[in-house]
């Protein structure tokens, strides 16, 4: 047996855990004070999120507890407060600085939308603008135009929105666009279900907890007032459907004219509900068409030149040319059916279900907005 002269080794060898207590004491300390950053440190040269929801705290005697690092982290104001209790869609718009967003589905782009586009003059700043484009070749030129006048507009600083959303549709659409194509009756159900789905993701995608109006605006409407928004606000009407005609060169009178364009503007008919009472579940009654004959009032035929621009009539259908329409409308569930609703489609039967939900449909026959001529 081998004895130790040195008292402490022999007093180490009879209670061990007299050194191995304070040793472990020791380590556990070490971790604590650098194990977190230095494995802090090490990630740190990894790709990490701008910000995290992570609790973070780099030790106990740290500076940067877990509230301040959160804090520090969040963009800047990234919780947003809205009481839409307290947003309005009013008579008098512009002096509340009410938003509106303007909606466009685009397969062409005429420079004199753009153009017309511009010359609003509800302030600009209160104005977003949303587009949607199909799949197809017309609607990449489409984009690439529109691209091509927002770089313009931006670099002479006139381009004051406050924001633009452009979208490309996840939807199928019509092959051919042009005028004669899309027109043709035996395509109208596939067509305009094809434009429901597109409006519909349009406006759900782009709508904003501060939108009041909604001012559905096709990309062929060439020319307008530009007080057009002030002029439809003014009505403060839940959907108002302005009268879209036609610029043309009549042959006849050697000389320029206008003849209507929009036939879905329309009030119902008995003859139309009898027709739509006769139909399949699957059939929809398309407006304008001599193969369906509805005898409805169409408001492009009230239009009279010498009466007040202003004068109101009640609807049950509208197109799409120039509607303005409350954001609670859509809101509240108002959309396009894709599928026959009562036998209604896209817009047609957007009227419908807004009716259905309690909403007037109101259009102005005497204010005329004008369609691009092909």
């Amino acid at each position: 047996m081998v004895l130790y002269r040195n008292q402490y080794i022999n007093y180490i060898r009879r209670k061990p855990l007299a050194l191995l207590a304070p040793i472990t004491v020791l380590l556990f300390i070490y971790f604590l004070l650098f194990g977190t950053s230095a494995s802090t440190s090490s990630s740190s040269s990894k790709s990490t999120p701008k910000y995290s929801y992570d609790k973070k705290s780099k030790s106990w005697f740290t500076s940067n507890n877990k509230d301040s690092v959160m804090v520090k982290n969040l963009p800047k104001n990234h919780i947003a407060h809205y009481d839409l209790n307290k947003l309005t869609s009013s008579a008098n718009a512009l002096a509340k600085k009410e938003e509106v967003l303007i909606l466009t589905p685009m397969t062409k782009f005429l420079p004199e939308y753009w153009d017309n586009l511009n010359k609003l003059t509800y302030d600009h700043s209160l104005i977003s603008l949303g587009f949607i484009f199909p799949r197809t070749e017309e609607g990449d030129e489409a984009l690439k135009n529109l691209e091509t006048a927002l770089k313009k507009s931006k670099a002479s600083n006139t381009l004051n929105f406050k924001k633009v959303t452009l979208l490309r549709q996840d939807s199928n659409s019509l092959g051919s666009q042009l005028e004669k194509d899309r027109h043709a009756f035996k395509v109208q159900k596939e067509r305009r279900s094809m434009m429901a789905l597109a409006r519909n993701s349009l406006v759900f995608s782009t709508i904003s907890p501060s939108t009041s109006w909604i001012l559905w605006l096709d990309a062929d409407i060439v020319e307008t007032p530009p007080t057009l928004i002030q002029d439809m606000v003014a009505h403060n009407k839940p959907v108002l459907s302005a009268n879209v005609y036609q610029r043309f060169y009549d042959e006849e009178k050697q000389q320029q004219s206008i003849r209507p364009y929009d036939f879905n503007n329309w009030v119902e008919s008995e003859e139309g509900l009898k027709l739509a009472a006769g139909l399949g579940d699957d059939e929809i009654i398309v407006e304008g068409y001599a193969e369906m004959a509805t005898y409805r009032a169409l408001m492009a035929h009230f239009y009279d030149a010498n009466q007040d621009v202003n004068t109101e009539m009640p609807l049950d259908g509208v197109g799409g040319g120039a509607v303005m329409v409350k954001a609670d409308v859509h809101r509240d569930g108002a959309m396009f059916p894709s599928f026959p609703f009562y036998h209604l489609i896209e817009t047609e039967g957007f009227a419908k279900m807004a009716k259905r939900l309690g909403y007037e449909v109101i259009g102005l026959p005497n204010y005329l907005v004008y369609h691009h001529n092909e």
